[in-house]
């Protein structure tokens, strides 16, 4: 039985101050979960968490995803911007031009985000996460759209999206060329198998579609460590 995206995750050097910030802005309420750790419940609009993980390498260079937040107006996304920076994030410069009109910020960990400027036809009805937007191939992009079941909403000069059939946050992926790697990615997909599914055929599936085992065996919370065509990292929980 397929995968479900369970959870979003951000590694981060102090989870619950980020995770503060995010429930804030997004409007999440944040648990502290036994088995999941400090995370956001889902919200309307997507059924997957976000989680907030202990971690103590440095962040180096650009996060590989970011989040892409939608507006409704204007003023909705000036609104955006004033709260965002009110709760600890700031400006920053990832090479967008003047003319863009999307806001960069970083959170207070320095994760890059944008806000969507209203009228982006593409996150028309996505929710306030209207993407999670990767740097990858297209090779990847098929290989979540079969590891997810979730269809391709978007398959053009390399570039690939993907949204679950129940609607919500799509999952983009730009196309060559990809950015160099500068350290361990900041963000991870976190997949479950479903009540009653098979944990180990499931592994075998995603390997079968091109996804590689890194660990050799589960963690202590039952998760195994994998990495996609791309070499991106997520996790597989039974």
């Amino acid at each position: 039985m397929t995968s479900q995206l369970h959870a979003i995750c951000f590694l981060a050097d102090e989870p619950r101050r980020l995770a503060r910030f995010w429930s804030e802005f997004l409007g999440r309420e944040l648990v502290d979960d036994a088995r999941d750790g400090i995370a956001l419940l889902p919200d309307a609009d997507n059924a997957y968490r976000i989680r907030f993980i202990p971690h103590d390498e440095p962040k180096r260079g650009q996060n590989r995803a970011h989040f892409d937040l939608t507006s409704d107006s204007e003023q909705d996304q000036q609104q955006k911007v004033a709260r965002a920076l009110e709760l600890g994030a700031r400006h920053t410069d990832v090479g967008q031009l003047p003319e863009e009109g999307h806001v960069v910020l970083a959170d207070p960990e320095g994760n890059e985000f944008c806000v969507i400027e209203a009228g982006n036809n593409f996150l028309a009805g996505c929710g306030f996460v209207g993407a999670l937007a990767g740097d990858g191939t297209q090779a990847v992009g098929y290989f979540w759209s079969a590891a997810l079941d979730w269809p391709l909403v978007w398959d053009q000069d390399e570039e690939t999206a993907i949204q679950s059939p129940g609607g919500g946050t799509k999952i983009t992926w730009g196309g060559p060329p990809l950015m160099p790697r500068t350290g361990k990615d900041r963000l991870l997909l976190d997949l479950a198998v479903p009540v009653h599914g098979d944990g180990p055929a499931e592994i075998d599936r995603l390997i079968s579609l091109g996804a590689k085992r890194v660990e050799t065996g589960p963690g202590d919370d039952g998760r195994v460590l994998m990495t996609d065509p791309d070499g991106n990292e997520f996790t597989v929980r039974g």
